[in-house]
């Protein structure tokens, strides 16, 4: 039927709907629907250069695991949780956080990657304006309370650490 989504075998008798790397993240959802052509190729480049599986694996996956577009989402979401008078939809333990900030660091080097046309259009806005939300929703952490848990993937004496690690949460999602 036409505007649902297609369905996918997964084994025998198994039907399951691909993996909507936007739930939960609207504006996520909205910018990758607006993107243009040519930034849509250079992310799919992007997408194809990172992954790094069996070429087997490879044509059984839907969407590449920590994609460009799942990065994107993966930090609407973690600011989307941490926001006052959120609830939390599901389980989210505290090493989910620590994944999630890995993300946000990971999103960063990906903009660099990009075209100009993304990095200056909506995909380069969007994690600014997440990331003051991400503010917003947090307080200064100087004493890096949350480092027996949580540990940056670079954490070499030197290393320049974006701002989302020097942050908690006001409100822990991991606390439900």
């Amino acid at each position: 039927m036409a505007g649902e989504p297609e369905h996918r075998r997964v084994g025998p008798g198994d039907v399951r709907a691909p993996y909507d790397v936007f739930w939960a993240a609207p504006e996520s959802r909205a910018v990758w629907a607006a993107l243009a052509e040519p930034v849509l190729r250079a992310v799919a480049r992007c997408d194809a250069e990172r992954s790094r599986v069996a070429s087997a694996l490879r044509d059984r996956i839907t969407a590449p695991v920590y994609s460009v577009a799942d990065r994107f989402a993966s930090w609407e979401r973690v600011v989307r949780r941490m926001e006052p008078g959120r609830p939390g939809e599901d389980l989210y333990p505290i090493s989910a956080y620590g994944n999630d900030l890995r993300s946000r660091d990971a999103l960063e080097e990906l903009m660099r990657a990009l075209p100009v046309a993304a990095a200056a259009g909506a995909p380069g806005r969007l994690p600014t304006r997440l990331d003051v939300r991400f503010d917003a929703a947090g307080v200064p952490d100087p004493e890096r309370s949350l480092r027996p848990w949580i540990r940056p993937a670079n954490e070499e004496p030197g290393a320049e650490l974006g701002a989302w690690w020097t942050r908690k949460p006001v409100r822990a999602p991991w606390d439900g």
